[in-house]
């Protein structure tokens, strides 16, 4: 009788835990699910009331009037451009410097590492005027290149990090035997390591798509002409460009913004998770 109490209690217990968690994904994906039905109504089903979740009338009107009403396919070509070279900065620069935390010993190692996940803990909004200024007096102000470089000058302390908790996983008899074959240090890291590090790599490939793809606040410091906007200063000019806001609109351009990034995670979330359990516990 005792163990069949148990096992009812256990029983019980996990129905209650699934309910909590599927109360809970329902209440984070209704924004999106929201966002998807507004994109398909109609602007005169939009504010009717009591509002619907499913559209009476599907229409791609919003999609072919957002598209045409602001230069959203400039700002898709600007946003891929920063994504691309940011994160391709960021994968790259982040492994070299990781590299030579884990394989390179000096007396200032262990204090630059310390300064390193110190910097973790420095807000962005600290560094933000000076880094402004710097740009400024480089002429690079309303450019891309305030949004990339900062990719290719080590790629964050916490990429960093990911990818030095992996380097040390690996042994270091394979440089050497690297080495007494002739290769040097950099080609040790090229062929040897770093095709080894791919589900850490891929994790920070991921990472670094997702926030440069929709990162708001820097373009907003550093871009001041209309050409030159991402779709995240985009979406929020077009809402202040219309004298009425065309909800409908917006939501349908959100949704195509967001695909692409949907997409990737989707496909690359096996790869995503893997990079970062085994960076976390084989360090």
């Amino acid at each position: 009788m005792h163990t069949r109490s148990q096992k009812k209690t256990k029983i019980a217990a996990r129905i209650v835990t699934y309910l909590i968690l599927i109360f809970a994904a329902v209440v984070c994906l209704f924004p999106f699910i929201w966002m998807i039905s507004t994109s398909f109504k109609p602007m005169s089903d939009i504010y009717k009331m009591p509002p619907s979740l499913i559209p009476e009338k599907i229409t791609v009107e919003n999609f072919v009037e957002g598209w045409k009403g602001a230069s959203f396919q400039m700002y898709f070509k600007n946003t891929a451009i920063i994504t691309f070279l940011a994160t391709i900065g960021t994968v790259l620069s982040s492994s070299v410097v990781a590299y030579g935390f884990a394989r390179f010993q000096s007396r200032m190692s262990k204090v630059l590492f310390m300064v390193l996940l110190g910097t973790m803990m420095l807000p962005s909004q600290v560094t933000l005027i000076p880094q402004y200024l710097l740009y400024y007096k480089m002429g690079m102000l309303d450019t891309f290149w305030p949004l990339i470089i900062p990719s290719w000058l080590g790629g964050g302390a916490f990429n960093i990090f990911l990818f030095i908790q992996f380097f040390r996983t690996l042994p270091k008899e394979l440089d050497e035997a690297a080495k007494i074959d002739g290769a040097n240090s950099f080609q040790v890291f090229a062929r040897i390591l770093l095709p080894s590090v791919k589900p850490v790599m891929l994790a920070v490939l991921v990472m670094a798509l997702v926030y440069n793809w929709n990162d708001f606040f820097n373009p907003l410091i550093y871009l001041n002409s209309n050409e030159k906007f991402t779709i995240a200063i985009g979406l929020q000019f077009f809402k202040g460009s219309q004298g009425n806001v065309q909800i409908g609109q917006m939501m349908s351009m959100a949704l195509i913004s967001l695909l692409p990034v949907l997409v990737i995670f989707a496909t690359c979330q096996k790869y995503f998770i893997q990079g970062i359990k085994m960076s976390g516990l084989k360090g």
